[in-house]
């Protein structure tokens, strides 16, 4: 059952690289933030480099503007998660969060079997706005799809509307 407006971010313990492996819970990402973080299937795939995560990029001062952090998961290691963020030129401070066993997207309700494709369980594509760690909107996409989770979509339909 996927998460709900409403509801708070399940407590998550994910693995990034900083100084080298670091480990980070989903209450601390999230306590006392706005942020808008959104799942994409994984990294270095056709729709998440050539649109998903680039839409983000090209809008990340949008969401700044309006107080909003960024992330973006997917269920990838943190060296994917990294080597795809140079790749794409992400800029500091939209953070990529890997979620290499699924954990994240497991307890989002959020998970899709992609084994057909050989690439196991993964992220369903979605985006979700958060403040303090509840879920305020949830854009989450049909299969195949890549409309609501898109990041001028998510601002244009954001709570606040207005730029700060």
């Amino acid at each position: 059952m996927s998460i709900k407006v409403g509801e708070r971010i399940p407590e998550v313990v994910l693995k990034r690289l900083k100084d080298g492996i670091e480990s980070v819970d989903t209450r601390t990402l999230f306590a006392g933030r706005k942020v808008v973080v959104f799942g994409v299937p994984g990294a270095f795939t056709p729709t998440c480099s050539a649109k998903h995560l680039p839409g983000y990029i090209e809008h990340f001062e949008q969401f700044r503007r309006r107080g909003i952090e960024v992330y973006c998961t997917a269920v990838n290691d943190p060296f994917v998660m990294q080597a795809w963020g140079r790749a794409q030129l992400v800029p500091p401070g939209l953070h990529l969060l890997p979620d290499g066993n699924g954990e994240l997207a497991h307890a989002l309700g959020l998970e899709t079997d992609a084994s057909a494709s050989g690439m196991g369980t993964r992220s369903r594509r979605y985006a979700l706005y958060a403040d303090d760690g509840i879920v305020q909107a949830l854009f989450v996409e049909a299969a195949g799809e890549f409309k609501v989770s898109a990041a001028d979509y998510v601002l244009e339909h954001l709570p606040e509307s207005k730029d700060t």
